[in-house]
């Protein structure tokens, strides 16, 4: 059987009876078919690839299919652990963690970027839901510019967020997006950074990290600028005292 690819979908193979394998979409391919199909057949063949509704390829459908939105269950070591738990509906407010148990794997991210949308994929390889869970994130972040920080958490529903176990802002309760704001003042080393999150009723969610260091614009907080130097031979900062207790300061 003939076939050709395509410009249109480029990770589409179409076959001359206009089935799709895993491929796209491109006139040019066409051309070494010419002494193969007689005008007709090649115009039908291309009117029917074009009207085909399994040949539509959207850009931004695939790229929110392949990319994870609150992380991804391949390890990031520099990055936020995130561990998934399912919450009573009603809930009002964050969960004790400490008295739950995760719902599976733990998820990863580097960054907490996710604006304000519909989520309706559930976490794959960890959960299905979609409404009524939490998000327990830990890390860790490297100051080489010690001064006054500015955070900002954007979260629909409620979150808060903690540095050093100190709570910088708390933006918990049950709402719409909402940003709010707070300071910290760091000091050159290593800190240790959470992120408590949770969704209430489906389907819209948001949260969003940003930092702006001192004389700085804000900017999306991500463990990959906030690495310390990878020979700890040139830290200039003594190490952070290690944590004690899961259960952070109120």
């Amino acid at each position: 059987m003939n076939s050709f690819t395509s410009s249109l979908r480029p990770d589409y193979i179409v076959s001359e009876r206009g089935s799709f394998w895993n491929a796209a979409f491109r006139y040019d391919a066409l051309m070494p078919l010419r002494p193969l199909l007689p005008n007709a057949r090649r115009a039908a063949l291309l009117i029917a690839i074009v009207a085909c509704p399994c040949a539509a390829y959207s850009p931004a459908a695939a790229q929110e299919e392949s990319t994870p939105i609150f992380g991804t269950t391949v390890v990031i070591p520099s990055g936020l652990r995130g561990l998934v738990y399912h919450i009573h509906h009603n809930t009002t407010k964050l969960p004790d963690f400490q008295k739950m148990k995760p719902a599976g794997p733990a998820i990863y991210a580097s960054s907490l970027d996710l604006p304000p949308q519909d989520f309706k994929r559930g976490f794959p390889g960890v959960t299905k839901r979609t409404e009524w869970f939490a998000i327990d994130y830990t890390g860790k972040f490297w100051i080489n510019d010690p001064g006054m920080y500015t955070f900002s958490l954007l979260s629909d529903d409620g979150a808060k967020l903690y540095i050093d176990d100190q709570v910088v802002i708390d933006n918990d309760g049950v709402h719409g997006p909402q940003e709010k704001t707070g300071p910290a003042e760091l000091a050159g080393g290593l800190h240790r950074i959470r992120v408590s999150y949770f969704q209430g009723p489906k389907y819209q969610v948001a949260l969003v990290l940003k930092v702006a260091g001192p004389g700085q614009q804000p900017r999306l907080f991500s463990t990959d600028e906030f690495k310390p130097p990878p020979d700890p031979g040139q830290w200039r900062f003594p190490k952070a005292p290690e944590k004690t207790s899961d259960t952070p300061q109120k």
